[in-house]
């Protein structure tokens, strides 16, 4: 995310993103999935024209690809939505040498409006959902955790079709989603289970299970106990070091919950009765278990899928530490006790009245149906459908009741369903809930955009996506919910995006997007480098960052970053070359160059290289972090003589009036999304950010951009 702060020379970058991802497959009987986030949807509002670049042909041999990303075509598409929106007339002005009454940010401020999303403290309804999580039903009810939105839906009778819940937990009413910290209140709920009369929730965020004894009858209802899970991590013995419940199951006697900060499952074989009751067994898989998450069971038989296992996974067992499935065929009843065998891959699901196993997983290849429970994992499925339409999910979850079946599609924003348990291959779903259809993504509709990153030159807004997108707004909006003028749909997935002058570049994975002036009426880029830029063989561009002097770009793999005399062309040789651990996003204001390097903990998260003194040896400085304590800040931005930092796990921003001050050792003068940097619990607000990842500052307002588990655009501005 970069941008233009004066007419000439101050540029800003922002955010890339990463995740890693794993192979899919499902073969030679093993259930073989790849964690890969659904593609939005390229349906979007009234159109009024396509364009279509001359095709390029998509690098294969990547040895690190971004997690979630779908399969795309090797044409850019461009779609105008005829977006109709209050642009800004004024602004304020900031002062960046502090002058006695000058504007500047002020500590804890709120932000003015919010884009990719309906509004502060609005979900847009019961039936717009905003990444659901988890499923669940007790036979009668179906209930789902609409995570993003901090609540629990309810549904007091079995639904076959897009009809509206009857019932809301962790909220007032079907309007709001601000977390909290009462009994009931929910910050990020993640999975809910359900039976006997019972209620679980996993509040992740605020790190805890919150507990309903008899069935909740009316909005907002306080649950009766709650497992804190640092707690129970206490009474149970130093030796457990548990954080972050994401699973949650339940049969009415028996309760599982997953701590995927600890790599453990907590078993009660008796339902507890009293706030942190202490589990019976604490179970770890002999070890193997990472950071496990969802949980699917029966009561006699269990399932645990592990989104980083300690053993052997994804197609050919070739990986280490990426998502596996341990699977115990009998109820564990020791801490110790291994599991039977595992696949190496996601798999999630639910048991059928008829006592079937449905599993699904992150790859999109549909469903696989076990008439019986699974030996090893070598039993092929008795029936596999493919595939679930919208193509790769890891948000799939399943729950049944009695002929029903109900899937998750959490990155397609709905449910679907089948009226009875499928029994053909190619047997589609008859219904959608939280959609108007089974093919409509209603993040894509209402644009909310994944891992959105920042670029700006105080006219006009640009937001790329490693979803392959890039969002134009012509002009700066001054609503919220403002849609997007136009919207492109990329081969590759841009990872970081720099504004400076009249140029704009995408750059990720093994290409950039060049267009030499802003595309504002859906144009083409006018150059496409793939694969390489004179000697230089791009690996995975993280970086790209432009100022009066140089153009540069990271690359990760590489652990280089190119300072390209202008922007290259395809026979460019790098004027600097600058080794660098891992560097990440780039910006440069004409001075310095800044690198976030996020993985660096050991010698410091933020490198700043004087322009002036760049050579093939330079040495960066590396900021102080005593001055500005960090966890995986995925964005440092210089632009304008200011500085600030997306400190993205500690869920603020920091920003100083003069880069100076911060090169100097001097603390940040204001924090954004806290009110301290002691408080990193991350949520959503008018005043909070939520893992933020990407900045653009064009003088009068700071644009951030949230990443991964929420995606939501903020502005702040300038304030006396």
């Amino acid at each position: 995310m970069k941008n233009n702060f004066q007419q000439k020379g101050f540029s800003l970058i922002v955010l890339l993103v990463i995740i890693i991802g794993v192979l899919i497959a499902v073969s030679g009987g093993f259930l073989v999935f790849r964690e890969n986030k659904a593609p939005i949807s390229q349906k979007t509002t009234p159109q009024e024209k396509e364009n279509e670049a001359p095709s390029f042909q998509e690098q294969q041999s990547r040895s690190q690809q971004p997690q979630f990303q779908p399969s795309q075509s090797n044409k850019i598409s461009v779609k105008s939505t005829d977006a109709k929106y209050k642009s800004v007339s004024t602004k304020p002005a900031a002062d960046p040498n502090g002058a006695v009454g000058a504007s500047w940010f002020k500590t804890g401020q709120d932000a003015d409006i919010m884009l990719s999303g309906i509004d502060f403290n609005n979900t847009g309804g019961p039936l717009l959902f905003n990444h659901p999580a988890g499923i669940a039903t007790d036979g009668k009810r179906l209930l789902l955790s609409d995570r993003n939105n901090n609540r629990v839906l309810i549904w007091n009778t079995l639904p076959t079709g897009n009809t509206p819940p009857d019932l809301v937990l962790g909220q007032p009413d079907f309007v709001k989603n601000n977390p909290g910290t009462g009994l009931h209140q929910l910050n990020w709920p993640s999975a809910v289970s359900a039976a006997k009369g019972k209620v679980i929730v996993a509040d992740s965020y605020n790190n805890r299970v919150l507990i309903w004894l008899t069935f909740p009858t009316k909005n907002g209802q306080s649950a009766d106990i709650v497992m804190d899970v640092p707690t129970l991590a206490k009474n149970i013995g130093s030796q457990h070091n548990l954080e972050w419940p994401w699973g949650v199951w339940t049969d009415g006697t028996k309760l599982i919950i997953a701590a995927t900060s600890g790599g453990k499952a907590l078993i009660w074989n008796k339902f507890p009765q009293q706030n942190n009751q202490e589990p019976n067994l604490v179970l770890t898989g002999k070890g193997k278990m990472g950071t496990p998450r969802y949980i699917t069971s029966d009561g006699n038989r269990l399932l645990i899928w592990d989104h980083n296992a300690k053993v052997p996974t994804g197609r050919n067992l070739q990986e280490f530490g990426g998502a596996a499935t341990f699977v115990w065929k009998s109820w564990p009843t020791s801490p110790d006790q291994p599991f039977d065998f595992y696949y190496p891959s996601q798999a999630v699901g639910a048991f059928t009245a008829e006592g079937k196993l449905v599993l699904t997983g992150s790859d999109g290849v549909g469903l696989s149906i076990y008439n019986a429970f699974p030996s090893d994992a070598n039993i092929a499925a008795d029936l596999t459908i493919r595939p679930i339409p919208g193509g790769p999910d890891d948000g799939n979850n399943i729950a049944s009741a009695g002929e029903i079946l109900y899937i998750l599609r959490g990155n397609e924003n709905k449910i679907i369903g089948y009226r009875k348990i499928p029994t053909e291959s190619e047997q589609k779903p008859d219904f959608a809930i939280g959609s108007p259809d089974i093919d409509v993504n209603t993040l894509a509709t209402n644009f909310f955009i994944t891992n959105p990153v920042l670029a700006t030159d105080g006219k006009s807004l640009f937001v790329s996506s490693d979803f392959h997108k890039l969002y134009v707004w012509k002009n700066l909006p001054d609503q919220n919910n403002a849609y997007p003028d136009f919207v492109y749909s990329l081969p590759d997935a841009p990872w970081d995006n720099v504004l400076f002058g009249n140029t704009l570049a995408l750059a990720g994975r093994k290409t950039v997007y060049i267009w030499r002036n802003p595309p504002l009426n859906g144009e083409l880029p006018n150059d496409i480098l793939t694969d390489r830029v004179g000697s230089v063989q791009f690996q995975e561009l993280h970086g790209v960052a432009m100022d009066n002097k140089y153009f540069y770009l990271a690359d990760s793999q590489a652990d280089k970053v190119y300072a390209f005399e202008g922007v290259p062309g395809k026979n460019s040789e790098p004027k600097f070359t600058l080794s660098i651990d891992q560097p990440r996003r780039l910006s440069s204001d004409g001075k310095y160059l800044v690198v976030a390097t996020t993985l660096d903990n050991q010698t410091g998260h933020i490198k700043i290289f004087t322009i002036a003194n760049l050579s093939n040896g330079a040495k960066p400085k590396t900021l102080n972090r005593d001055i500005a304590p960090t966890n995986l800040p995925e964005d440092a931005l210089a632009a304008g003589g200011s500085f600030f930092i997306a400190n993205t796990a500690g869920n603020t921003v920091y920003a100083w009036r003069n880069i100076e001050d911060a090169l100097a050792g001097k603390t940040y003068d204001t924090i954004l999304g806290e009110s301290s940097a002691q408080d990193t619990r991350p949520e959503i607000g008018k005043n909070k950010v939520f893992w933020p990842a990407s900045l653009a500052f064009d003088g009068s307002f700071l644009w951030v951009g949230e990443f991964k588990f929420s995606g939501r655009i903020l502005r702040f501005s300038v304030q006396k």
